[in-house]
């Protein structure tokens, strides 16, 4: 790890991170507040060119504890390395837990999780740098519409919804089903890429536009940059998936209990 995240050092963030809304503005019975917040992912030193803002974490981002990992976050990645922005970015959640059940969507527009969400967005926003917002997801959608009714965005600020990065999985079906879901997808982010790129004046890496096929390559995909994890996070943990997952015989095991496993070939 050559380069790590330093953390919450920056004003206000370091604030923000110190006063985060707790089970009275989460309960318990719709999210996993006992696993804490997990804030954010990328650059919180007022140079980020691009505000990306997803829903709420699961069990890689309870144990890395940043946003977006996994192979949700390895997808948005390859996404944002397409409009030639492979460090400028700040990735911030529509929810501080982890949903339980189902009603966790519900609380995206509740005041003391919007009022604060708001804090983060408008911080981010505030440098003057950001060139574009991507949000992935409805309650992602709808955190950014809580902050725009709300603040004044900069004007002329493109804003592109997107469907979530592993929707085609999650909504289930068969094999055909995520297959078309994928290409529905994908023929979504192309249009947005194709109004986002020439957009961002400042990219990190300036090369040409290459869209999506109708499926996932490798290449669309993106390892998270160690810069973006707490120091010491072994290699396997951001350039693989699938190291970890809920466990247990019983909801509630299920709710206590994630299980970390070091992939076949990195122990000798």
């Amino acid at each position: 790890m050559s380069e790590f995240c330093p953390g919450y050092v920056h004003a206000p963030f370091d604030a923000l991170a110190a006063a985060f809304p707790d089970e009275s503005a989460y309960p318990f019975a719709d999210f996993r507040t006992e696993w804490g917040p997990i804030f954010h992912r990328g650059r919180l030193d007022g140079s980020a060119r691009v505000l990306v803002i997803g829903q709420d974490p699961g069990p890689h981002e309870n144990i890395l504890r940043r946003i977006l990992v996994g192979e949700a976050g390895r997808r948005a990645q390859g996404f944002l390395a397409k409009i030639g922005i492979t460090r400028s970015y700040v990735l911030l959640n529509a929810l501080l837990y982890s949903v339980y059940g189902a009603k966790g969507a519900r609380y995206v527009s509740k005041p003391k999780v919007q009022d604060y969400r708001n804090l983060w967005i408008d911080a981010v926003i505030s440098s003057g740098n950001v060139e574009a917002v991507v949000t992935f997801g409805g309650m992602a959608e709808k955190a950014w519409a809580g902050y725009a009714n709300v603040h004044s965005p900069p004007s002329g600020l493109p804003v592109q919804h997107l469907t979530h990065p592993t929707f085609p999985e999650s909504a289930g079906g068969t094999k055909a089903e995520r297959q078309a879901n994928t290409r529905k997808m994908l023929k979504q982010w192309n249009g947005a890429l194709q109004v986002l790129h020439p957009a961002i004046t400042h990219k990190d890496a300036p090369d040409s536009l290459v869209l999506y096929g109708d499926a996932f390559v490798e290449t669309d995909k993106v390892d998270i940059p160690s810069a973006d994890l707490p120091a010491g996070i072994p290699r396997w943990m951001y350039d693989n998936d699938g190291w970890t997952r809920r466990t247990g015989a019983t909801v509630l095991d299920k709710r206590r209990n994630i299980t970390v496993t070091v992939p076949d070939g990195v122990i000798p």
